[in-house]
């Protein structure tokens, strides 16, 4: 078989069923071979490189299974590095494959030469420029696993153009040669659960803190269980959310920097607090020294090298978080007398919910979002954003309750991955309402991914939140830049009502016009702007047998709140 015939064979022996690919010079004998192959692999043209990694990303993270993204050399190959950080960061299982120049001309800075493998070092688990054909099978196999075991992350496969055309004969079973990487059964001694067993026992104010490795784990129902048992008070990372049905009594919602008050200050007072698959990760620490400063910390991870590296706690565990839960559920006993800490809890939510201002006349994201959940809510639903003010309202106020159905950009922050991201979503689950909550900045970033979802029938929503701003760093602008405006502005230069006057909203003239663009890629498009409206328009949206874009006009001005400052402490906390 050529060398081409055996990557794509290798990945119908894995058990892939799409790939994201844009072909070019140095790839193209991959996409001879995907078309061999198209009754056992779909193979889904992306309209832009970025746009295919962010959607193979969207499938991994909907279905815990690694995805697969494919592009030539050069300018297709860099235009994957975002996407394979953007997976490292979120520990997201990514096999992601690029066509390199020749073997002979490597080196030479031959055509569409960039050195990938160097670029995509530091961003990788685990990297390979393969030379010879017949390690190619290995190389595939060993992909696979590297990606998909212990903490999952990206690997990235370079392939020479000639070795794609070369022959051998493949052993799809040849063992695989991996000296420096060994996935030990990481488990829990049974007196490291004992010990936190005796903690929980002990405490009077204790708090979970929970993170994407609990759904990396699939350890969602051993999670609830515990809290079950326990009674223990629940928040989550970002990463984390529906980990947790978020409409439980003891869901103190998110926790970090635009987290709940009411989970920041249960954390800060907390005399225990079980940090279960998180990272410690600075948007939910603020200043280190000062997070959680008077409690006993247990921290479980997976990752060895994530234990005291940004946090030193009292019980570190390096364990398999799904089997140290289902441990700890064997004996754990709860706390005696919970009582005054929810009643204390109580208090604080009663004080200061999730709030923003309900009489005003026009669209307030937040409230564009609660009716869209109002809506949704018992329906099979998947949530992809984009990164901005519109994610972390849509984490604030769209209640998940079940694991892998929000997905995020969240360690790398990338704008332009909600769109693609749906698109993923919906190619492994064609059955499933996906819905992406954008707001106008991120979508602009990889708009042309209407066209994919268009020509590939993948019908995915888009609840667009149009501001005509980049809505969180005007925040931050008028925070602590005395609201000076530094290219934040999203529409015409000359526009003389450039930052938004009058009625709270952007400028009368919209620019672009999001639903003659949308109309133009061939789906569904409607703009609303007036509060009486909505509720309508989103049912159309959601009722429309295609891709829908619906434009909801919202000001510029509204903040997300609370917020705590970077670097700060919930003593600084702005509500």
């Amino acid at each position: 078989m050529c060398g081409a015939d055996i990557l794509v064979r290798a990945l119908v022996h894995h058990g892939v069923e799409v790939v994201f690919a844009y072909p070019g010079g140095a790839s193209m004998p991959l996409h001879q071979s995907l078309v061999k192959y198209r009754d056992r692999i779909r193979t889904i043209l992306p309209r832009h490189e970025q746009g295919g990694s962010f959607a193979a990303q969207g499938y991994a993270r909907a279905t815990g299974k690694a995805g697969v993204c494919m592009a030539t050399s050069g300018p297709g190959a860099t235009n994957l590095v975002t996407g394979i950080a953007d997976a490292k960061l979120d520990s997201i299982p990514l096999i992601a494959i690029t066509g390199q120049v020749r073997t002979a001309v490597i080196g030479t800075d031959a055509f569409q030469e960039t050195p990938i493998v160097e670029v995509c070092r530091g961003i990788t688990k685990h990297h390979y420029l393969v030379t010879d054909v017949r390690d190619l099978a290995r190389v595939v196999r060993e992909a696979f696993y590297v990606a998909t075991t212990g903490r999952p992350g990206p690997v990235l496969i370079d392939l020479p153009k000639d070795v794609q055309q070369d022959y051998a004969v493949p052993d799809f079973d040849a063992p695989m040669n991996l000296p420096g990487y060994r996935v030990a059964e990481r488990r829990a001694a049974p007196e490291q659960i004992r010990q936190v067993a005796a903690a929980i026992k002990l405490s009077r104010r204790p708090v979970i803190y929970a993170g994407g490795g609990i759904i990396s784990a699939g350890a969602s129902e051993e999670l609830r269980e515990l809290v079950r048992r326990t009674g223990i008070p629940i928040t989550t990372t970002l990463m984390g959310l529906g980990a947790y049905p978020g409409t439980d009594p003891l869901w103190l919602d998110m926790l970090g920097m635009h987290g709940s008050v009411y989970a920041n200050y249960a954390v800060d007072q907390c005399d225990l607090l079980l940090a279960l698959g998180v990272r410690f990760d600075d948007r939910v620490t603020g200043k280190v020294s000062e997070f959680a400063r008077g409690a006993k910390i247990v921290h479980i991870d997976v990752d060895p090298s994530e234990i005291n590296k940004n946090k030193e706690t009292h019980i570190p565990i390096v364990s398999d978080v799904k089997y140290a839960l289902a441990e700890l559920n064997k004996i754990v006993e709860p706390p005696p007398d919970l009582g005054p800490w929810y009643e204390q809890i109580e208090a604080w939510k009663r004080a200061d919910p999730f709030r923003f201002d309900e009489s005003y006349p026009g669209i307030m994201p937040q409230y564009a979002i609660r009716e869209l959940w109002k809506l949704t809510r018992d329906r099979d639903t998947i949530i992809t954003v984009g990164v901005g003010q519109h994610q972390m309202w849509a984490a604030q106020w769209y209640k998940f309750t079940r694991p892998r159905s929000w997905l995020s950009s969240s360690g790398l922050g990338s704008m332009g991955f909600g769109l693609p991201a749906a698109m993923g979503a919906k190619a492994a689950f064609p059955e499933k309402l996906v819905i992406d909550i954008d707001g106008d900045g991120s979508f602009l970033m990889n708009i042309q991914e209407l066209a994919t979802c268009y020509c590939e029938n993948l019908p995915v929503k888009v609840l667009l939140l149009n501001n005509q701003h980049l809505g969180m760093v005007v925040q931050w602008e008028d925070r602590f830049h005395a609201g000076t405006r530094a290219h934040t502005y999203l529409g015409p230069v000359d526009d003389p009502e450039a930052v938004g006057q009058g009625d709270g909203c952007s400028p009368a003239r919209r620019y672009p016009d999001f639903v003659t663009i949308a109309k133009g890629f061939g789906v569904g498009a409607a703009h609303v702007k007036e509060k009486a409206d909505l509720v309508d328009a989103l049912r159309e949206m959601l009722d429309y047998p295609g891709t829908f874009v619906l434009d909801v006009q919202v000001p510029y001005q509204e903040h997300v709140l609370p917020m705590i400052p970077s670097g700060m402490t919930v003593r600084d906390l702005i509500k």
